[in-house]
């Protein structure tokens, strides 16, 4: 479809395929937020499950995220809608305190929280979110601004799990390390996130709604230029002018996702071949450690980072961190090479709750032990405080003592040099 073109609706043959392989499940649960695009989502599942004799029931979810005054509105309009079509609908709020900085990130965290609640009471394993062909080239623009590597550039795939940290629903408690955590986030583990809608255009989806004359929401936060994937929205059509259009970006990602694919493999493979023994909950990792170094970095990179989110589970695991340690243990494997006598070197670093040794031939990942608690302020019983706060006094020769090394300092600041004593 060429820009000129007029976008077409959506045909009910095209629903069919977008849809393909979720009619044996037993419910699905449809993400919608009373825009164009949840809304048509909206329309064409219902579509789709009315033509089938036997299908999934279908639950509609509008989270009401309390940041504008319209979207209480918003959310009756979709449950309207939901109801008209059939289908049962339920509003889900956010509740707390919002942050000041990052909202658009925590709103997400919140989102899919409830999602995964209502989901669960549902007994549904797949969430359906509108995710279009544009919302993809977003994200490929949006990571490709803060530096991300192959798998951020990969952006959405159709299907992916649901995993959201810990505490996500407004909780301010940090979230729980180590494996108990991870399982926390596997916790929603059963539930899929399916985007049927990603290879679509966001006219498309449009297109359809205009022509069976159904109303939808604007959210002006879309628009709103204190976010940056509204600011990288507006850079878009710029962008399509020069021929990097929503389509190549996409085409991008998936090319990239395939790339993914191959290194996942390789990285599956070098873990059998450089590990000492099977990996184990509870156990430390014991990894060869001259294999390890002579793995493609990438590779290396991606075992380390799989190999301390296995130790310690920690929540979030930041690709610069983990690459400054994987230069620093190629350095000091370099290093030692080059110095073969004497003490091998060592490193000795903790990451994401995780505790990394390299040390001779072995490198080690194994938890973190629990860090120890900070010194009490409490005055020591065998050195009495004075109440009015002050200092005690120093006896004679702790005076002389301090007295010659303020003057020894203080000769070095004037004349750049300790003076010598004189030769007896």
């Amino acid at each position: 479809m060429s820009a000129a073109e007029p976008a077409a609706p959506v045909s009910a043959a095209e629903a069919k395929t977008l849809f393909a392989g979720l009619q044996s499940t037993p419910a699905l649960l449809l993400a919608v937020s009373g825009g164009p695009d949840s809304t048509a989502l909206l329309v064409l599942v219902a579509r789709w499950r009315a033509a089938l004799t036997q299908g999934p029931q279908l639950l509609a979810v509008t989270v009401d995220h309390g940041l504008r005054a319209e979207s209480a509105r918003e959310a009756q309009v979709a449950k309207r809608l939901a109801r008209r079509l059939g289908i049962r609908h339920r509003t889900m709020r956010w509740i707390g305190p919002k942050p000041e900085t990052g909202l658009q990130e925590a709103a997400r965290a919140v989102r899919y929280r409830l999602l995964a609640d209502a989901a669960k009471s549902a007994g549904a394993r797949h969430i359906l979110t509108a995710h279009t062909l544009d919302d993809q080239a977003e994200t490929v623009l949006l990571r490709m601004a803060r530096g991300s590597g192959p798998t951020g550039l990969a952006a959405m795939a159709r299907e992916t799990p649901l995993t959201v940290p810990a505490g996500a629903a407004g909780s301010t408690r940090r979230p729980s390390t180590g494996r108990a955590a991870a399982s926390r986030r596997e916790g929603t583990g059963s539930v899929l996130i399916v985007r049927p809608l990603l290879d679509l255009p966001k006219a498309r989806l449009i297109a359809t709604l205009d022509a069976g004359r159904i109303a939808y929401c604007d959210d002006p936060s879309n628009c709103d230029p204190r976010f940056t994937r509204a600011r990288l929205r507006g850079l878009m059509p710029v962008l399509a002018r020069e021929g990097l259009d929503a389509k190549r970006l996409a085409l991008l990602a998936s090319r990239l996702r395939r790339a993914e694919a191959t290194i996942e493999f390789a990285v599956a493979v070098a873990a059998g071949a450089v590990s000492d023994a099977a990996w184990t909950d509870g156990s430390p990792i014991l990894l060869d450690a001259e294999k390890f170094i002579r793995l493609p970095a990438e590779v290396a990179l991606r075992l380390l980072g799989r190999a301390i989110m296995h130790a310690a589970g920690e929540w979030p695991l930041r690709l610069g961190r983990l690459e400054a340690l994987y230069d620093e243990l190629v350095e000091s494997d370099l290093a030692r090479g080059r110095h073969t006598r004497g003490r091998h070197n060592r490193v000795r670093r903790t990451l994401a709750g995780a505790l990394i040794t390299l040390a001779g031939e072995r490198l080690t990942i194994e938890r973190a032990p629990a860090r120890l608690k900070p010194a009490s302020h409490a005055p020591s019983r065998s050195k009495p405080v004075d109440p009015t706060g002050a200092a005690p006094p120093y006896p004679p020769a702790a005076r002389k003592a301090t007295a010659i090394r303020r003057s020894a300092a203080l000769t070095t600041r004037i004349y750049g040099m300790r003076r010598r004593p004189k030769p007896r």
